[in-house]
């Protein structure tokens, strides 16, 4: 190689100030040449050398937005609001696409029962989903990115609340969709929405006080057992949770226990994933 770049011209290429195109054939030739790559090193500036490298390793090191942060962080969220969003056990594909299974096999089961008065299968599943991905959003026990959510700059009630809202909004859009799949049956098969919301602001009040494991397994339970015996006594008609009467009852339960979490708010500050 007989041309090399001058000493002044790599001074002015160290310091960022070499202008084009002396700057473009600079660059191409010190990418290729050894002896002008040790000028460079000799006549920079060593403490801008290491900030540059220093940057370089953390842009290097940076983890890259997903699908669902990047889009967040579009929308305008705060990127470590949107981490932690994007980080929600609930929110990832392989809950999201369970719940999409869930519902396909429900109303799979309400056309093949189509003599009924109501998709009672899907009516009874609907309203959990939303309750199980809320629980598995919050806590030591079930979410792997607790330790983060603890020393994030807004953890406790409002970090459970903005979760517990986009996993509501995930897992009653899934519901919704696949009441579009429901025609025949009108209005009735709007009837799960309710009782979800019921069963999700329950579980979060009760579980102040008895965990993120326990309180929605009792919540859950509570559910099914109420289904067993008003299927026991409907006589082939409407379940009674779903009737006119039902509607109204979980309409109080939900606005009752959202209240109450309201009152008991200040417990998920110092929530350790145990019983208060």
């Amino acid at each position: 190689m007989t041309w090399h770049v001058s000493e002044e011209d790599l001074r002015a290429y160290a310091r960022g100030e070499l202008a084009p195109p002396v700057l473009w054939s600079a660059d191409t030739h010190v990418t290729a040449c050894a002896r002008c790559r040790d000028v460079l090193a000799e006549v920079g500036d060593p403490v801008a050398l290491d900030a540059g490298w220093e940057r370089l390793d953390a842009e290097l090191d940076a983890p890259r937005p997903g699908f669902f942060e990047a889009l967040l962080l579009r929308l305008g969220v705060a990127g470590h609001t949107a981490r932690l969003l994007a980080a929600t056990p609930a929110l990832r594909g392989s809950w999201l696409g369970a719940v999409v299974m869930v519902l396909m096999m429900s109303v799979a089961a309400a056309y093949v029962g189509r003599s009924t008065a109501s998709p009672t299968l899907f009516l009874a599943l609907a309203p959990m989903l939303p309750l199980a991905g809320v629980a598995l959003s919050y806590g030591p026990a079930l979410d792997p990115t607790y330790e983060m959510a603890v020393v994030s700059p807004m953890h406790g009630f409002r970090l459970l609340m903005i979760r517990t809202v986009a996993v509501i909004v995930a897992s009653l859009g899934l519901d919704g969709l696949a009441t579009l799949a429901l025609p025949g049956y009108g209005l009735r098969a709007l009837a799960w929405l309710l009782p979800a919301l019921a069963l999700t602001t329950t579980g979060l009040t009760l579980s102040a006080r008895l965990g993120p494991v326990l309180a929605p397994s009792v919540v859950g339970g509570g559910w099914a057992l109420l289904l067993v015996a008003a299927h026991a006594s409907a006589d082939g008609g409407t379940l009674a949770p779903f009737t006119a009467a039902g509607q109204g009852v979980a309409a109080a339960v939900a606005a009752l226990a959202a209240a109450l979490l309201f009152l008991v708010r200040d417990r998920f500050d110092l929530f350790n994933g145990s019983a208060a």
